[in-house]
């Protein structure tokens, strides 16, 4: 049987830290202070707000959330987000994404400060990550497996990773820390023509690059030459038994209604077959997003501790 990754304990300790931090930075005259920009009342954004607010107020922090309706105008979200991004009491900015259709959603996260984009929202902190000139946050979702990984004393340096999936909110960003860790990093996803792409990446200069594309191999073979696998492709249960072997770490970043049981969620890994074969498995819930909000916190504290030296 695996061992059981649950995010609560890394959440936990995480808070911990951030609560000394805030007690600091009080004495010192600043309260850290999140602001959460809305546009409508999507469920999953509620739900992700409500944890947020939970948290900030857990370790001592201010939170102000900005909610706008649907029909908002491009001109006048533009106006509030730039107006938000000013505020001098407010040192982190959440934007619930995506956007409604009418609106520019990359025109107007780039309007968010970089300092301030402590989840890695505006084109222009992704570029400036994936340049390697340590600038701005990454997304906090691919740092709370990162922070997994570390509380569980999971080793990266030199050893092989496998990443299931590209995308711009976990998977490529995931990728890029674990190559900074000392990983060799090889990412599996679908293209834009529907055809499997197997790609060993690397480092230049701090910036994250392909090194080898791979022809002809499956994604369980590959799979099962790693030692930690994070799947990060939002389909439900997709990577199977067949791609699991002893003495592995699956990091399961997925979250999808459960199409076998309504009303519940699973994530990307049949974590049913995979646990009773690997060493260690996060599962889902209970998982990586349970730390996510953590991570928030972690990273708004961190721009309110720069503004203030």
């Amino acid at each position: 049987m695996a061992d059981r990754l649950t995010g609560k304990p890394v959440a936990d300790a995480i808070k911990e830290k951030l609560t000394d931090k805030v007690t600091e930075l009080k004495s010192k005259g600043t309260t850290p202070k999140l602001g959460i920009i809305r546009v409508g009342a999507r469920p999953d954004d509620l739900f992700y707000e409500g944890g947020a607010k939970k948290t900030c107020t857990a370790v001592g922090m201010e939170f102000e959330v900005f909610e706008h309706p649907v029909e908002i105008t491009e001109e006048e979200l533009s106006k509030a987000v730039s107006e938000v991004g000013a505020r001098e009491d407010i040192h982190g900015i959440l934007m619930f994404a995506p956007l409604p259709s009418h609106l520019d959603e990359n025109k107007i996260k780039s309007l968010i400060p970089v300092e301030k984009d402590v989840d890695c929202l505006s084109p222009i902190s992704a570029e400036k990550l994936f340049a390697g000139n340590g600038n701005g946050f990454p997304p906090c979702t691919p740092t709370a497996c990162m922070d997994m990984l570390d509380h569980y004393n999971v080793s990266l340096d030199g050893k092989k990773c496998v990443v299931i999936g590209q995308g711009a909110v976990v998977g490529k960003p995931v990728s890029y820390l674990l190559l900074k860790a000392g990983a060799e990093v090889t990412t599996v996803y679908i293209n834009e023509t529907g055809t499997l792409c197997v790609d060993e990446l690397e480092l230049k200069g701090g910036t994250m690059g392909l090194a080898k594309r791979l022809e002809g191999v499956t994604t369980p073979e590959i799979c099962k030459q790693a030692e930690v696998i994070i799947a990060a492709a939002g389909v439900p249960r997709l990577v199977k038994a067949d791609s699991a072997t002893a003495g592995q770490t699956f990091i399961d970043v997925g979250i999808n209604a459960d199409p076998e049981n309504p009303g519940k969620y699973c994530g990307d890994v049949d974590y049913a077959n995979v646990e009773p074969i690997v060493a260690r498995i996060s599962p889902v819930p209970a998982g990586v997003g349970s730390v996510t909000t953590s991570v928030l916190c972690k990273h708004t504290i961190a721009a309110c501790e720069k503004s203030t030296t």
